[in-house]
């Protein structure tokens, strides 16, 4: 079993507190899974010689992917405590293969825990300002509203989670 580290709780957050930056390098397999798994079959996310004939310098990474990588970069931080309630994000300068994409966050908000609907009751609000630039400029901005489980409703929020069958596994699947 590996137990996943608890992000912070809502009482441990205060606007201006900065997320970890992470630096994501941008591959052709990156750009065309991610565009795949999307159900997106652009041409221009996967055919690089159509991309140059429609005035692109190559292929480039659609919506869906960056907007998962936010998630991403956002849930990292807050570990399998934090819930994602809204990703509001726009583009800007594509994301090319052999570029990297470094994500920032900074939090911009906070909302108390309130007595809430059901599912909600001990979750605090958490806005979050992420930008993810490359070496043409912004790629991606925007905001990220997500729920932090107050410190009383957090203990023991440590998630055990089964490792997958090893190669060794001989158990029948």
């Amino acid at each position: 079993m590996t137990t996943l580290k608890a992000g912070p709780t809502f009482d441990e957050v205060a606007v201006g507190d900065q997320l970890p930056t992470l630096e994501l390098p941008i591959t052709r397999t990156l750009i065309t899974s991610g565009a795949i798994a999307s159900r997106d079959y652009q041409d221009v996310h996967h055919d690089h010689v159509l991309s140059k004939e429609r005035g692109s310098p190559d292929i480039f990474m659609n919506i869906l992917t960056t907007n998962g990588l936010v998630g991403r970069y956002v849930t990292d931080w807050t570990g399998p405590g934090g819930v994602l309630t809204d990703v509001d994000i726009r583009l800007g300068a594509p994301n090319y293969p052999g570029d990297s994409m470094t994500l920032t966050g900074v939090v911009t908000g906070v909302e108390e825990p309130t007595g809430g609907s059901e599912g909600t009751e001990g979750y605090g609000t958490v806005e979050i300002a992420v930008q993810g630039a490359n070496s043409l400029g912004d790629h991606v901005s925007g905001t990220v509203r997500l729920r932090l489980p107050a410190a009383s409703s957090a203990a023991g929020a440590a998630t055990a989670v089964a490792e997958p069958p090893g190669p060794d596994d001989r158990r029948s699947r």
